[in-house]
């Protein structure tokens, strides 16, 4: 597609484009602390892993669009053949399609893999009209859709402007929720605790007790402080829990030691220890003052270990580190009792077929006001004092 003077094209991997070119796009203000998950660094590393490759289901054929030389902006794109390690869910729709005689797959996917963190999903380098640069890519990635001859693209986990914009571009629009902690300038932990219902902040602490009372301990890494060793460990936590609960995880080995070559100052292992002993981990990045938790695993279970390892070490490093927010990853209504409220996410889709995306669109109305409702619940049920 071509408007004057700018130029969209499908390209190949990460690499084809370049980490000068792709951050640029992603980093626009040239922040010392960017979005980890927009960067090319974390694109490679999932690329180059075998963890988001051809053989997974995640051909890489990222969308840009060129000025002259100059790429003015991106939009991560993968043709896929599955509907895995996205955390929007579209079996449903996939189902009813092929049972009506269609072929849902492969169709495109404009995401960060496996990743459920909300960011800027149209990357628009400085200097750019973004409103016009986005427009072209979303226009694009509709033609894509029926130049690679998928059913659909999806762009999951964008931020509300960008929903917004693609919703004004007839894109359809879907909303779920996730649980995030909010730093309301707290000192200490004990500081957020005295927010909470007398009930709740017993609760916490009562959980918190008895990690330390059956002797486990912690460690935080950061930077060069994480070895090859370190990662040993942790892939082993992953495997073993990732393959309890999923059969198959996603990541491979080789994309914790790309990830720590290349990231390393946005990462945080946190290691849980018995009598001196590794037995579990969460892996967390970070950027513009944000706390991500992404990963975890455990090989041995302590109550509440899960809790105390991948939440409340969180909020008690994003309390050291004065970060404004800890973001836990997809699901999880057991989140909310521990302090993390409610948030909405959004995404949106383009759906060729006009059979298949009126009735997406029918039920994606009836779906985004169930979910502001329950929204409104979950916030009122919520741990924190009233008033």
């Amino acid at each position: 597609m071509t408007k004057p003077g700018l130029t969209a094209r499908l390209a190949g991997p990460a690499s084809s484009i370049g980490a000068e070119a792709w951050n640029a796009c992603a980093n626009p203000e040239g922040s010392n602390d960017p979005h980890p998950f927009t960067r090319f660094e974390f694109f490679a590393a999932a690329e180059r892993s075998g963890s988001a490759a051809p053989h997974a289901g995640w051909q890489a054929c990222h969308l840009v669009v060129e000025r002259g030389d100059r790429i003015e902006g991106i939009l991560p794109l993968y043709l896929k053949d599955h509907s895995q390690g996205e955390y929007v869910f579209d079996h449903g729709w996939a189902d009813a399609f092929e049972r009506a005689g269609g072929n849902y797959y492969p169709k495109l996917q404009a995401s960060v893999p496996f990743t459920p963190v909300m960011g800027r999903r149209f990357l628009i380098a400085a200097g750019v009209d973004e409103a016009e640069a986005r427009e072209t890519l979303m226009a694009a990635g509709a033609s894509a859709v029926k130049e690679l001859k998928a059913s659909s693209l999806h762009i999951t986990f964008m931020t509300e402007d960008e929903w917004n914009a693609a919703g004004a571009a007839g894109y359809l629009q879907r909303t779920d929720q996730q649980f995030h902690w909010e730093n309301r300038g707290y000192g200490s932990f004990d500081e957020f605790l005295g927010e909470l219902s007398s009930s709740k902040r017993k609760n916490l602490r009562k959980e918190r007790q008895s990690v330390r009372d059956a002797g486990v301990e912690f460690e935080w890494l950061t930077g060069s402080d994480i070895t090859e060793a370190h990662w040993d460990q942790f892939f082993e936590f992953y495997m073993d829990t990732g393959g309890r609960k999923w059969g198959h995880p996603y990541l491979t080995r080789d994309f914790f030691s790309r990830a720590g070559a290349s990231m390393s100052e946005q990462i945080l292992l946190i290691i849980a220890k018995l009598n001196g002993r590794p037995i579990a981990g969460a892996l967390n990045f970070s950027g513009g003052g944000v706390l991500y938790g992404r990963n975890w695993g455990c090989t041995e279970f302590v109550p509440f270990l899960h809790f105390e390892t991948c939440y409340y070490q969180a909020i008690d490093f994003a309390i050291a580190k004065k970060f404004r927010k800890v973001e836990a990853g997809a699901q999880g209504e057991h989140k909310l009792l521990r302090g993390y409220m409610p948030t909405p996410t959004y995404s949106a889709h383009y759906i060729a077929h006009p059979g298949l995306r009126r009735a997406v669109a029918d039920y994606l109305a009836r779906e985004r006001e169930a979910v502001a409702e329950h929204i409104e619940v979950l916030a009122e049920h919520g741990p924190f004092k009233k008033g």
